[in-house]
């Protein structure tokens, strides 16, 4: 039963890792990824007053998770719900606006100063966006798979989920088409880009950052590599008008 008592599936928040079929179902794997992410907001959060270094490695914890989940979510996820549910286009279409939403206030959250009342502003508004994806995905997309397809097909999903989760681009691209074939495009070159700022950024941390001047020379010459190749037609392929930004 639903909250509001009518028949309706479960949501995955309530079930067991049996009834989600093992842990290597996509159902399983969404909801580890979600709690996780539930702990590393609360790290955001705890960290905010005390800002500096401590605060920006929370921030970034929690856009890596984000990132890399909704693009392996797009990519894989979202294709296989628009063919197996009625429906399931309006529903993940839903879902991609949350998205789009989260990787246009990160894009601003990462440019604004962590001491001024916007960047809090900001990151609160991101969290509640990022909460409500995951009430959407926990509550209605996942149960409504679950009821349609077998334990076997919803493993074999988080097999393939997880594989482009790890190879996925980490960062906000929110000129780039959500759906399949400009968004399977945008992997290879977006991913090396956004992984080899990372690099540069643990390696600026480790060097307790003596190497500082030419890591953000490199990382300035890389986001702006990036911000071309979103631009790029071919992978604005597949955009709906809903999610579609100039």
């Amino acid at each position: 039963m639903t909250t509001d008592g009518h028949t309706g599936p479960r949501s995955v928040a309530d079930q067991t890792i049996a009834e989600l079929g093992g842990r290597a179902s996509i159902l399983a794997r969404q909801r580890a990824d979600h709690q996780r992410l539930d702990r590393l907001m609360r790290r955001a959060r705890e960290t905010a007053a005390e800002g500096g270094a401590t605060h920006t490695r929370a921030l970034r914890a929690v856009a890596r998770l984000v990132f890399t989940h909704a693009f392996a979510e797009e990519a894989v996820l979202f294709p296989a719900a628009r063919r197996a549910l009625p429906g399931g286009d309006p529903l993940t279409l839903r879902i991609e606006t949350d998205h789009q939403e989260v990787d246009e206030l990160v894009t601003r959250l990462d440019s604004a100063d962590p001491a001024a009342a916007d960047h809090a502003e900001l990151m609160h508004r991101t969290f509640a966006v990022l909460d409500h994806d995951v009430r959407t995905e926990e509550d209605e997309l996942l149960p409504r798979l679950q009821q349609v397809l077998r334990p076997h097909r919803l493993r074999q999903l988080g097999w393939q989920w997880e594989l482009v989760r790890r190879i996925s681009p980490t960062r906000p691209h929110p000129v780039v088409s959500r759906r399949p074939p400009g968004q399977t495009l945008s992997a290879l070159p977006l991913t090396v880009l956004d992984r080899t700022r990372d690099r540069l950024q643990q390696l600026d941390e480790i060097s307790r950052w003596r190497f500082s001047a030419a890591v953000s020379a490199a990382d300035r010459v890389l986001a702006g590599a990036a911000g071309a190749v979103e631009r790029l037609p071919v992978l604005r392929w597949g955009e709906r008008p809903e999610t579609s930004r100039p």
